[in-house]
């Protein structure tokens, strides 16, 4: 009998084109550049690390801890939930999200702008506090994202 498959996980350094991959991780330092590429898991940005999504579809969640940057652009589409904490700065505009999206204890600028959002819009405890707006949010908009 074959043994079951496992999901691979990919490490991004530099850029990735319009291919599919499993997972993704951005390791520590690095910077990964996504243009139109197809993630059918989960993206994960490690500490100092630097995402920048454009057109990217992604199954799973997008998730950053300690990161740099991120930046999720251009019409891209993530079906779960984006999860931005205890980093710097990021920007996320003109995209879907399936689920929530949350930006908690950032230190850096944080741009939110003309998305659709089919979970809750959550902000907390980012410095300076998120600014942008034109989102369109099914569940709720809350703490420092109440007016985005």
């Amino acid at each position: 009998m074959a043994a079951p498959a496992a999901a691979e996980e990919r490490s991004c350094r530099g850029t990735i084109g319009a291919v599919t991959v499993d997972n993704l991780r951005v390791p520590q330092g690095a910077t990964c550049t996504l243009a139109g590429t197809f993630v059918k898991g989960t993206v994960k940005v490690e500490r100092d690390a630097t995402l920048k999504a454009s057109a990217i579809r992604v199954i799973g969640n997008i998730q950053a801890e300690n990161h740099r940057s991120v930046s999720v652009t251009n019409r891209s589409r993530v079906d779960g939930s984006l999860q931005v904490k205890q980093g710097g700065g990021a920007t996320v505009s003109n995209s879907i999200f399936g689920s929530d999206v949350q930006f908690f204890t950032n230190a850096g600028a944080i741009s939110i702008t003309s998305n659709r959002i089919d979970g809750n819009l959550q902000c907390k405890e980012n410095r300076p506090a998120p600014t942008g707006g034109g989102n369109v949010v099914q569940g709720n908009k809350e703490d420092q994202c109440a007016r985005l």
